[in-house]
């Protein structure tokens, strides 16, 4: 389930959006305040935040400047009105935030977020909720968060992507969603690409899954060792966008 963050002042039109948010997605309040924030975000991890401006000129506005400098691959969606956006302005310059003019229905909010998220609704006349991908899903697989950060980055808005630090987690996150490719770190601790592969073709439903491996080391007798476990690619570290997207369009 996707996670969304909402910042502002507990009210009763507040409780009612949490309501209708929280029949599709896990909601969570926090106040606008750069300490709580900073913290709630690295904790909660959010797909997106939503932040409700009433009462704008009164908020933090350090929480804008530390979302749009350090979580600027969370979209955000502000509720206000044109003039409590204008306090935030220059925040709205590069695709990161868009505002819902105030009062807004729960369903063009609900809409707006699986626009963000690349989520669709159904046109079923009371407007069910599925959660359904419209991006091929990408699970990248490495122990260093930096290598993940930059792939990650190469692969926004072609790909909807998921992470993960280790072959042990990979396989939770395989459990909870089936990706449709995986992108292998060969080298890492404890259970190593090869243990992580082989874990994954032996299950059934599983071994179908697109392997490519990523590898540090470049010499013969290394890459005929990956080779002979027979994924469907291989790149070096680290790759550049072209060579990751074209080995990922290969198979998917």
């Amino acid at each position: 389930m996707k996670k969304i963050l909402l910042f502002g002042k507990l009210n009763d039109v507040l409780k009612d959006l949490i309501k209708g948010l929280s029949e599709y997605f896990q909601v969570q309040l926090c106040e606008l305040k750069s300490e709580a924030a900073e913290g709630m975000i690295g904790m909660f991890e959010p797909h997106l935040i939503i932040i409700s401006l009433v009462g704008a000129q009164e908020y933090d506005k350090r929480v804008f400047r530390i979302l749009s400098n350090h979580y600027y691959r969370i979209p955000v969606i502000t509720i206000g009105t044109e003039s409590e956006k204008s306090t935030f302005l220059k925040y709205y310059e590069d695709g990161q935030f868009e505002n819902l003019i105030r009062p807004v229905e729960n369903r063009d909010v609900i809409a707006a977020v699986c626009a963000r998220l690349n989520l669709k609704i159904s046109e079923k006349e009371e407007k069910e909720f599925v959660e359904e991908p419209l991006l091929k899903n990408v699970l990248l697989v490495d122990d260093n968060p930096m290598t993940l950060r930059n792939l990650s980055a190469m692969l926004k808005g072609y790909y909807d992507v998921s992470v993960a630090t280790s072959g042990i987690k990979a396989m939770t996150e395989i459990g909870r969603r089936r990706p449709d490719i995986i992108i292998l770190d060969y080298e890492m601790p404890v259970c190593d690409g090869r243990q992580t592969l082989e874990m994954i073709r032996a299950e059934e439903d599983l071994k179908d899954i697109p392997v490519i491996f990523l590898t540090g080391i470049n010499d013969k007798e290394h890459v005929q060792a990956v080779l002979k476990l027979k994924p469907q690619g291989y790149l070096l570290k680290p790759p550049t966008r072209l060579e990751l997207m074209t080995e990922i369009e290969k198979y998917i």
